[in-house]
């Protein structure tokens, strides 16, 4: 019997950064830190979750079952308070004008963790720290020089 060949596939992961033009993210993140009091690090990393947690909601259907953690939420916001660019980002990403309709949903850990597994199902990588879902301790998030980091 003749050895079988084994081919290796590799899935790259994305980044929600990585669905927007390197200017777009700098408006954004640099927005983002400005109006929410962030460290510029800690924006970057809200907005890159919350470009891959909208892109999910609008492409995958599901975005009624999903909802940012607190920490990411203002990731979102900035996004949606960016009117006409989010409305043609929309369009562009996933095809249609994915409306913000906030709701009395608890963010609860099992939501998060269900939110963080469909982000991850669709190839994005997360920042766990970001969604209260990490091992260990989460507050909201810091570069690496805070307790938790």
């Amino acid at each position: 019997m003749a050895p079988t060949a084994v081919t290796a596939v590799t899935t790259q992961i994305r980044t929600g950064r990585s669905l927007v033009t390197d200017a777009e993210f700098e408006m954004l993140a640099a927005f983002c830190a400005d109006e929410y009091g962030l460290e510029r690090c800690v924006a970057d990393r809200v907005v890159d979750q919350a470009l891959a947690l909208v892109y999910v909601m609008g492409s995958s259907g599901e975005g009624v079952n999903m909802a940012p953690s607190q920490q990411v939420d203002p990731g979102w916001h900035t996004l949606i308070l960016h009117t006409g660019w989010y409305a043609d980002w929309c369009r562009r990403s996933i095809g249609y004008f994915l409306h913000h309709q906030p709701n009395s949903k608890v963010r609860t850990r099992g939501l998060m963790v269900d939110v963080v597994g469909k982000i991850r199902a669709a190839g994005f990588d997360v920042d766990e720290r970001l969604w209260g879902t990490a091992a260990e301790c989460n507050p909201p998030a810091c570069c690496g020089d805070g307790p938790c980091c």
